[in-house]
């Protein structure tokens, strides 16, 4: 009893008191009608407990989610938001671009992972003592509690950088409010503690979950999160960096290490291999189409003939797949969580919100319903391959347009040559000026397709009835669409296909294990998550080349030369091209930036696109790109890290910010 009250009572030392009311409904049930022996004497009690610590994953704590949520999905260098104004006024966004702290900050997360995480505990340190529940399913259901509370101080981390780690031993409750006030702990020592209790919770949660528990946590999902954590505390921002000496704790010391360690690495890499080590995950893809079945699974577009992938089955070729489907179908709500082997961590759905059907709506054309205001940068655009591998011809862009619907697809006709010949991703992804959208669902077949463009004076351009709603680069998003999609319409018969978060997936420990075997010089020998094993771990050509390839064939473009992958330096930067692609949209690019230390660059560059102000009449002028002014950009060394709200600051008077921001004394 006397821990439950420590948790009680240490948590509201970081989280403020509104928090702990938003967030603590089902403890007020528990602590005004039952006692903890009670709660955990009883199955159902204690299931209500776990499920209870679960809905802290929810709101500012997803991993992808629309602007209302998770802005960092839409304030970097390659996906933007404008339905708020020119002027990005909205939650203070305009001010933190500006590099100056407002109180109106997004801060809910660190109340809600806080809460959640002293919930966790608390099941943890009390689920032992159920006579209801077998061994196996206490075994189950502390990992989940734990693999939960460790995700939260990862979101914590990733957000904030190093955070105060609760003790868990415990202290004496009876001490002052004083002595109650916690210090930020290292970085190291959070990502540490993280990945410890990651892997304790892998070992007793199970490889698979029923279709009825595919929110619940499962070996791969505590591993994949492992390899992330171990991913960024490798990275330049917190490996070795002398620039954020300033960043201590209340006693000045340094909580960023100056010193650079490659064999964080080496762990990195290890943890990713834990995973794939696993057997359960593959890539999706989509079979092979040789006929034309309509806009949900149109017949398959063959890349251009290479040598060493046209005719070789997948992984090593694209013969027997669907690039454009393999990739679209991941996003758009065609796939069930059961249906895809790529998904390894997922919310699963949330209806309403600032979730991902809120990215669909916002991405939607406003002519069918949606609210036009999502958008790519021009850079995102121009990052996407040629067909055959290529780069985007930039310096002169390519001129002209097509002249019907069959000469380039799927282009229709009318559009800019700019996006032909393009890889199939860019098709899954990229709704340039003259695409086709679909919405399948409605009654009235003549309101099932249109083609959308982006010129001033249409229905979808800059309209001075609708100065808000248009896109600003001229350049949109279709990630998250399927089409029998159709938002915010009238007609009748329509509705929209649930989507499922990718928090994490395959593809993206693929990327881990691949960036981290690149930064070696060394050979290491890392234990595996169990301790039991080990692996060796040290720079390895055939293995990088086995987790890229997979993921650049899927995408239906070839994989990288032999020269790249000899060299650390053209790998990387390679690497960092295909995560901004492959990985668009899914809230990476943002953290991605800062752990590289690219966002000072990156960040700081124009916002490019087209040029809205011409009409159709001067369309060569609208597809010449011009600097986007309405967005802006800024990069301070201050937008490493997000600031800790003034208001933590004042009840936990060892909190230190984080360099840069303003305090309140």
């Amino acid at each position: 009893m006397k821990q439950y009250f420590f948790y009680l009572l240490c948590i509201l030392t970081v989280v403020s008191i509104s928090s702990c009311r938003k967030y603590m409904d089902m403890e007020h049930f528990f602590k005004d009608r039952l006692s903890i022996d009670t709660v955990f004497a009883r199955k159902d009690y204690s299931d209500q407990w776990l499920a209870d610590v679960y809905t802290h994953l929810r709101g500012e704590n997803a991993d992808v989610s629309s602007k209302g949520n998770t802005p960092f999905n839409l304030i970097s260098d390659d996906m933007f938001f404008g339905d708020r104004g020119d002027i990005y006024d909205w939650r203070s966004i305009k001010t933190y671009k500006n590099g100056e702290y407002d109180e109106n900050l997004i801060q809910g997360s660190w109340g809600s992972c806080y809460q959640g995480i002293r919930k966790a505990t608390i099941y943890i340190y009390n689920i032992d003592r159920n006579r209801q529940m077998s061994k196996e399913e206490i075994a189950d259901g502390k990992a989940q509690a734990r693999f939960l509370r460790a995700y939260y101080y990862w979101l914590l981390l990733r957000k904030y950088g190093p955070v105060p780690l609760i003790p868990d031993e415990g202290v004496d409750y009876t001490q002052s409010y004083q002595d109650l006030a916690f210090a930020r702990n290292t970085y190291d020592e959070c990502a540490g503690f993280i990945s410890k209790e990651l892997a304790v919770a892998a070992v007793d949660l199970p490889l698979t979950r029923t279709n009825r528990e595919k929110v619940r946590p499962t070996k791969g999902a505590a591993l994949a999160a492992r390899a992330k954590v171990l991913l960024y505390a490798a990275s330049p921002l917190f490996n070795g960096n002398t620039e954020m000496a300033e960043l201590t704790d209340d006693q000045g010391k340094p909580l960023i290490p100056a010193q650079y360690n490659e064999e964080k690495w080496a762990r990195a890499a290890a943890a990713a291999k834990d995973v794939i080590d696993l057997g359960v995950y593959k890539l999706f893809t989509a079979p092979f189409n040789a006929t034309d079945q309509g806009p949900a699974q149109p017949k398959t577009i063959v890349p251009p003939y290479n040598a060493k992938h046209s005719n070789a089955s997948f992984p090593k070729g694209w013969k027997d797949i669907d690039p454009f489907e393999s990739y679209r179908q991941l996003f758009n709500g065609a796939l069930t969580y059961s249906d895809n082997p790529e998904l390894i961590f997922s919310r699963v759905t949330e209806l309403g919100g600032e979730d991902i059907r809120e990215l669909g709506n916002h991405q939607f054309p406003l002519s069918m319903g949606g609210w036009n205001a999502h958008g790519l940068t021009q850079k995102q655009c121009d990052a996407y391959y040629m067909n055959d591998g290529g780069d985007v011809p930039t310096n002169p862009r390519v001129q002209g347009y097509t002249k019907n619907d069959v000469d380039h697809l799927p282009l229709p006709e009318g559009v800019s040559l700019q996006y032909a010949n393009r890889e199939p991703r860019f098709y899954a992804s990229v709704a340039y000026n003259g695409s086709i959208w679909f919405r399948l669902s409605v009654l009235d077949a003549n309101e099932r397709k249109k083609q959308i463009f982006y010129y001033r004076g249409l229905p979808d351009g800059k309209s001075p009835a609708t100065p808000q709603f248009h896109i600003r680069t001229g350049i949109g998003i279709k990630k998250y669409i399927h089409p029998l999609d159709s938002y915010n319409s009238s007609l009748q018969g329509s509705y929209v296909v649930p989507k499922i978060e990718p928090a994490i997936r395959y593809a993206e420990v693929l990327f881990i294990y691949a960036e981290a075997l690149n930064e070696l010089n060394g050979s290491y020998t890392i234990p595996d998550y169990t301790g039991k094993n080990t692996h060796s771990i040290g720079r390895n050509i055939q293995e990088m080349s086995s987790a890229i390839s997979q993921i650049r064939i899927r995408g239906g473009v070839p994989d990288f030369s032999e020269a790249i992958y000899n060299s650390k330096e053209l790998f990387r930067k390679s690497l960092k091209r295909e995560r901004q692609i492959e990985l668009m949209g899914e809230n990476h690019r943002y953290y991605d930036l800062r752990r590289w230390k690219d966002a000072p660059v990156e960040e700081g560059m124009p916002i490019m696109g087209c040029n809205m102000d011409m009409t159709a009449a001067q369309r060569d002028q609208f597809h010449t790109p011009i600097v986007i002014s309405s967005i802006p950009t800024i990069f301070v060394k201050k937008m490493y890290l997000w600031p800790i709200a003034h208001e933590e600051l004042r009840r936990n008077k060892r909190l230190t910010q984080n360099p840069g921001w303003t305090t309140p004394y």
